[in-house]
């Protein structure tokens, strides 16, 4: 059994890690913290784990983790991990950074967009953590940057045209909608149940700080620099994101030549699901699982290609990832503690 820690606990993503590691039948929860918390049950901070997971909440301790676990996820605000990720490292440990701070490779983008960045050296060090397009270098990796939930779905959305060269990438959008829990547990004006509640707008327009990390994802897969209009909205829901991503294609194709390259891209793939024909994706669909369900239509009037992609922002864009990421990284079946079907309704 591995023994791993959850540094940064008490938030949404850190409650999905604990519930779907304690699923998990080859690894052992030895360690949570929380600054806000310690000294309290986790239990008590989530009741939802009540009568499984009877961790006590320690503080942020880089020597007390190390000494009772063997694998670290950090579940940290950006700025925070990068406090504690080089300590975590000097100590042999590997981890799996769900915050922002190792996502970008280059320094000056990542402080353009965030702040001041006090370990620049692990930034060429650190793998982007997307399975679908990094895995063998997640397998080796010692620290692997766990994606952000909007650029996740709008990289498996776009990477099979880009791979093929099909579209004119100067006219690509993504227009994205998240759930609530997208903005974390803390309290914020602009998520409160009366600011939310039948409500629908957009936000972060021209300067969500996940812009960057799509371009750097989406040149990386088309083996050229890409820029793209990145629009994110709030839904009045808890979870999912759903983003619908728009391009001109190159060349006079169907829709029916695009499912087929699309389902050749992704058929050994187990977390992405191709939908049928006419199927298209609803964030209701993958609540509670690790899966990206994807779809298309093409506008024959216009020419543009139209892809969907569907996930929960907590699992596969977020602690469902970093799961599959440390299987990959510690030899572990790919799907292992992944095997939940969607929540429905």
């Amino acid at each position: 059994m591995v023994k791993v820690a959850i540094v940064g606990a008490s938030g949404y993503t850190g409650v999905e890690l604990l519930r779907l590691l304690h699923a998990h039948p080859s690894v052992e929860i030895t360690c949570v913290t929380s600054r806000q918390n310690a000294g309290e049950d986790i239990a008590a901070v989530f009741p939802s784990l009540q009568g499984a997971i009877t961790q006590v909440c320690d503080a942020v301790d880089v020597e007390l983790v190390c000494a009772k676990a063997d694998f670290v996820f950090t579940a940290l605000p950006h700025q925070t991990a990068m406090a504690v990720v080089p300590s975590f490292l000097q100590a042999g440990k590997r981890v799996v950074d769900l915050s922002a701070d190792y996502r970008l490779r280059d320094v000056a983008v990542y402080e353009q967009w965030y702040q001041a960045h006090t370990s620049p050296e692990l930034l060429a060090e650190a793998v982007y953590g997307l399975p679908e397009i990094n895995r063998e270098q997640i397998v080796t990796a010692r620290l692997v940057a766990n994606p952000g939930c909007y650029p996740t779905s709008v990289a498996l959305a776009l990477k099979p045209l880009l791979e093929k060269n099909l579209v004119d990438t100067s006219t690509l959008v993504a227009d994205a909608k998240s759930g609530t829990s997208g903005a974390g547990r803390s309290a914020k004006l602009g998520s409160l149940f009366c600011e939310v509640n039948e409500g629908f707008k957009a936000y972060g327009v021209a300067n969500h700080r996940h812009t960057p990390e799509i371009e750097q994802t989406l040149s990386q897969v088309a083996g050229a620099p890409i820029r793209l209009t990145f629009t994110p909205h709030l839904l009045p829901i808890n979870r999912g994101i759903l983003s619908t991503c728009y391009g001109q294609l190159q060349a006079a194709l169907s829709a029916a030549d695009l499912h087929q390259l699309y389902r050749d891209t992704y058929a050994a793939e187990p977390f992405v699901r191709v939908l049928p024909d006419g199927v298209y994706p609803n964030v209701a669909y993958v609540r509670g699982s690790n899966f990206c369900d994807l779809n298309l239509a093409v506008d024959a009037r216009t020419g543009r290609v139209i892809v969907m992609a569907a996930i929960d922002n907590l699992v596969k864009g977020a602690a469902g990832q970093a799961l599959q990421n440390m299987n990959l990284m510690l030899g572990f079946e790919e799907g292992l503690g992944l095997g939940q079907l969607p929540l429905f309704p």
